[in-house]
């Protein structure tokens, strides 16, 4: 299922704002305390869903990426987020000025309902942000092997479009891992993700100890090397995310991607 959205989803008991320390689970406490760094305009109502708390990019990360990313693929004024979430990317890349068209893709409604809401709270222009309720290897695929059934602007092509993608890493369980295993990664390994993004430009954000040499095992030998750069927040790195060109002539493999 991949529906573009023309109007907002409606808020769900799960799209929360947490005003008071004691009304937050214990489990999401140590976010909670974090909350400016993640949205600095969390007090405007910023939205979360619980889940969000664990995945969402926090703001100046996310715009340090959407910087790093403004002077690469000059050419491409599209870029997908594959894992919108509550909006957190997307709303970077909206406001970086870069993107003409920021298409940002969510499989949870409660989640992209709070996206939405987000985007409104900072002043996003209508129009930049196309929200997608529906899964990002569904309209790979569909965009690659049948554009006719997709809207028009969502008839996306390699030579226009970039790839940015922050997965579920399996829960925060990865911090324990002094070298994190890329294979094992759910519920989508860096096999999935890349066989599915191969023949666009695409930027994954990773755990911080990924294991670098499955990553450089990504592109053949004598090929584009791959950028890696390590984000930080307050002295200490938070994520790293791989820059990869894309490889002309693949197709879009989603086999292990789709629901």
């Amino acid at each position: 299922m991949v529906k573009l959205l023309t109007e907002d989803l409606p808020l769900t008991p799960q799209c929360v704002h947490f005003e008071k320390k004691e009304d937050v689970p214990h489990n999401i406490a140590k976010y909670w305390a974090q909350r400016y760094s993640i949205f600095s305009l969390y007090d405007e109502g910023i939205l979360f869903t619980d889940d969000a708390w664990f995945g969402v990019t926090p703001e100046p990360i996310a715009n340090q990426i959407a910087y790093d990313m403004s002077p690469i693929h000059t050419s491409k004024t599209v870029i997908i987020d594959c894992f919108g979430g509550i909006g957190g990317n997307s709303i970077a890349f909206a406001l970086s000025g870069r993107w003409e068209h920021v298409v940002c893709v969510e499989r949870d409604a409660s989640t992209l309902a709070c996206a939405q809401r987000n985007a409104k709270l900072y002043d996003v222009p209508p129009g930049v942000i196309s929200f997608v309720h529906g899964d990002s290897f569904m309209l790979l695929e569909l965009a690659s092997k049948r554009p006719k059934k997709l809207p028009k602007k969502l008839r996306l092509s390699p030579d226009n479009t970039v790839i940015f993608a922050s997965p579920p890493w399996g829960g925060p369980g990865y911090v324990s891992d002094s070298v994190f295993d890329l294979s094992g990664m759910q519920p989508y390994s860096l096999a999935d993700l890349h066989g599915a993004y191969k023949c666009f430009d695409h930027a994954l954000f990773l755990p911080r100890t990924s294991d670098l040499r499955q990553i450089a095992d990504l592109v053949p030998d004598g090929n584009d090397k791959i950028e890696v750069v390590q984000y930080c927040m307050n002295g200490a790195s938070k994520a790293l995310v791989a820059y990869i060109l894309g490889q002309a002539g693949e197709e879009v493999d989603v086999e292990t991607g789709t629901e």
